[in-house]
């Protein structure tokens, strides 16, 4: 990666991230005005100012943590350890105009979406080349024993349609139960099987004991390392390490990481054959994690551009459906195995971005759809702080006709700002831990083709991670 590609990338990154907060907060700051309502200050961001000016007695600024933005009003229901505390005292809001001013910054990123899916629809999107179809299935397996067998195409998990091996997978992950029906289709016949999802230990996910036809490919061999000793050999193809299906890459290390001095089983195919080999990856004192030593071959991502792309309906409500099964799967938590480490925060969510821009802008802009429909949503949740709690406040006030106590929003508020800024050190914490994960994503092969025809499959869909704004 060249240095003009990396000042590129981030160019991009934060046009795209920003445009997603400015349209948020530009709905509240318009209808603000609109209503009449006292505007004190505009931030993109959060702390430090990069810079700023005031304007009309606007104060309008840029700041350093890209996590969110603000609009000040003091005659809404604020939070002095996210915006600071008002200059002067003045007269309250009726509710109608706290609920309008409120709601304005979510419908704002909901528009923004549907602008960018009808751009995409007309430009066409880029598609994984990512079908579920059955690998090897273990004949002592249950998926088996149910009538599975390899070449099925996996087309409805759990009622929920599938396009690609990953949907299939984060179905299974998200159902709130762990016995579910998998459709599949075989020369052109479909076929119901009921099968049984088990939590795998080191992902803390439900998953299928089944395997994609597509496996990751061992390209060299670092002299000494655990892989040598073991029997790898270049051009194998990794199936499974410790009993659980290899799906990716950077699944495959994490896997690795988490069992130095541990020894495992290590399932490849050479040469049409299957083998299985015992490996003890080597513990490394800089990070305490596990290396095997292995060098993945520069295999590509295959898209296939679908033009024109999916409807701008197909994609928004493809976003909705699978952020409030992301959300539902999180407040099930005990049936599903999501919890809060599973979640990305703006590390993550800047990293996938960038990612995606440096694979294909329709990438980035597709991946901008999810981000304004998880602001959306997550703003909405009926929470201090965000405004879906503003809301929630000023319908209080409108129906028993007084407003809240000024000492009850004050504690409340600020209880959940510094629940809120927890959240999303932690969550950021964990994107940093995934650093390798994000770094392999500027290190993978692309290849994006023209599309010929247009194929079957909708567009690529990545894992909705709520994210934190004001």
């Amino acid at each position: 990666m060249t240095i003009w590609n990396i000042l590129y990338v981030a160019a991009a990154v934060i046009l795209l991230f920003g445009a997603a907060i400015f349209v948020h907060e530009f709905g509240h700051y318009w209808v603000a005005r609109r209503r009449g309502m006292k505007v004190e200050a505009f931030a993109i961001g959060f702390g430090p100012k990069i810079c700023g000016w005031t304007k009309d007695g606007i104060e309008y600024s840029w700041r350093w943590i890209p996590a969110g933005g603000f609009v000040k009003l003091p005659q809404m229901i604020t939070s002095d350890a996210l915006e600071g505390t008002s200059k002067e005292p003045i007269p309250p809001a009726a509710p109608l105009d706290k609920i309008l001013v409120a709601f304005a910054g979510p419908f704002m990123n909901v528009v923004f979406a549907i602008v960018i899916a009808t751009f995409l629809y007309f430009v066409g999107l880029p598609m994984p080349d990512n079908p579920p179809v059955v690998g090897h299935v273990n004949p002592q397996s249950e998926e088996f024993k149910a009538g599975v067998r390899a070449g099925d195409r996996i087309v409805l998990v759990n009622g929920r349609p599938v396009k690609t091996w990953n949907e299939a997978m984060m179905s299974a992950a998200l159902a709130r139960t762990n016995v579910m029906p998998v459709v599949v289709e075989r020369r052109g016949e479909r076929h119901t099987f009921v099968l049984t999802a088990k939590v795998d230990e080191v992902l803390g996910l439900k998953m299928f004991d089944l395997e994609s036809d597509e496996h990751q490919i061992i390209g060299d061999l670092k002299e000494g390392w655990p892989a040598e000793k073991a029997g790898l050999q270049s051009k194998d193809r990794i199936v499974s390490f410790a009993g659980v299906p290899v799906l990716g890459r950077e699944q495959l290390m994490e896997l690795i990481n988490k069992r130095p001095d541990v020894e495992c089983e290590l399932v490849i195919e050479r040469v049409g054959q299957r083998m299985t080999l015992k490996i003890t990856p080597r513990l490394d004192p800089e990070d305490k994690k596990g290396r095997i030593g292995i060098v993945f071959a520069n295999t590509k991502i295959h898209y296939t551009v679908q033009k024109p792309g999916p409807t701008p309906w197909e994609q928004v409500s493809k976003v909705f459906g699978m952020t409030f099964d992301t959300l539902g799967a999180l407040f099930h938590s005990k049936q599903t195995g999501v919890g809060i480490k599973d979640l990305s925060g703006p590390p993550g969510i800047l990293a996938m971005l960038a990612a995606f821009v440096n694979t294909d802008y329709r990438l980035a802009l597709s991946f901008l759809v999810l981000l304004n429909i998880n602001l959306a949503i997550i703003n909405l949740l009926p929470i201090p702080v965000l405004d879906g709690g503003h809301i929630l406040m000023a319908l209080i006030e409108k129906v028993f006709r007084r407003a809240i106590s000024p000492r009850l929003i004050e504690y409340t508020t600020t209880v959940f700002a510094v629940l809120l800024i927890s959240l999303m050190v932690y969550v950021s914490f964990n994107d940093v831990k995934r650093f390798r994960l994000f770094k392999s994503m500027f290190e993978r092969g692309t290849q994006v083709e023209p599309a010929e025809k247009t194929p079957a499959s909708p567009g690529p869909t990545p894992e909705p991670s709520p994210v934190l704004t004001k």
